[in-house]
């Protein structure tokens, strides 16, 4: 009964749901770990065959929308906030959202003008860029969160959350500002699983919705997210005439196939831009 209703389910994933197949084969794994280290079942069998789902194109910024934006973020910084810094980092940089709003104050090198990315997808670290242009804002937010972090120590408020594995090592790390959040949140918080009362980063979600209110008011008519901000990075240095390979690097990605999207919807010299025949004709008309 119980392999009947995970093969259910798993069929719903993958004939009804429209699921990307990394999101079916989570959804199949998830299952194969449950089966096996709770219920004892070493080798399930769900008869479900994953199914394959075509390759989709990125939302891309163009460099005016990519300003529009930044400036309608900045808009919502006079409240208080730092979105458009952290927009500008990620777009900077190339960061997955979760490495934006993950990134301590130790892995920010100034002077070397390079970012540290810590567990990255596939638990990896690399180093990216550390834009020219933001060095000094950067330096900036840093005194700016050594006060928060000052007054959270001064309150006796617990530090901020660690992995387990570090944490058990370096216990009183959390204490410490390197290891302090390069954003973090406005409230403090509860943590589910120790019940500390801490400062958590800033939130993806929260971050997530400035980015898209600030494409709305921008006038940006496309599906734009966090995302679009790295997919927009890798494509204006592709279009600049960086290579493949260093862009790989950058953006972290295990297989160059993965990068080779970015030709699909780079254009111009660098890209795989081609000027249309209807172009040509018009210029002898």
């Amino acid at each position: 009964m119980q392999i009947e209703t995970a093969t259910r389910f798993l069929t719903a994933v993958v004939q009804d749901e429209d699921c990307a197949h990394s999101t079916q084969k989570q959804a199949l794994n998830a299952l194969a770990h449950f089966f096996k280290h709770v219920l004892g079942v070493e080798k399930p069998v769900f008869g479900v065959k994953l199914r394959d789902t075509g390759t989709r194109v990125p939302v891309v910024l163009s460099k005016p929308e990519t300003h529009r934006l930044f400036e309608n973020l900045r808009e919502q910084d006079q409240r208080g906030m730092q979105y458009e810094l952290a927009g500008r980092l990620q777009y900077g940089a190339g960061l997955r959202l979760s490495e934006l709003v993950r990134m301590r104050v130790q892995d920010v090198d100034v002077g070397r003008g390079t970012l540290t990315v810590r567990q990255g997808k596939g638990d990896k670290d690399r180093v990216t860029v550390l834009p020219k242009s933001l060095r000094e804002e950067v330096a900036r937010q840093i005194e700016r969160v050594r006060e928060i972090w000052q007054g959270d120590s001064e309150a006796g408020r617990a530090g901020v959350y660690l992995p387990g594995a570090l944490a058990r090592k370096f216990r009183r790390a959390a204490e410490t500002f390197e290891w302090f959040w390069l954003f973090p949140a406005r409230q403090i918080s509860t943590d589910p699983e120790s019940g500390a009362r801490r400062r958590h980063h800033l939130q993806g979600q929260v971050y997530n919705e400035a980015i898209k209110r600030a494409a709305r008011a921008a006038g940006i008519e496309k599906r734009v997210t966090s995302h679009a901000l790295r997919h927009s990075f890798a494509t204006h240095l592709l279009e600049n005439g960086t290579d493949l390979r260093t862009i790989q690097d950058l953006l972290g990605h295990e297989d160059i196939s993965t990068t080779e999207i970015y030709l699909h919807v780079a254009i111009g010299e660098n890209g795989l831009g081609v000027e249309s025949p209807l172009d040509r004709l018009v210029a002898f008309c």
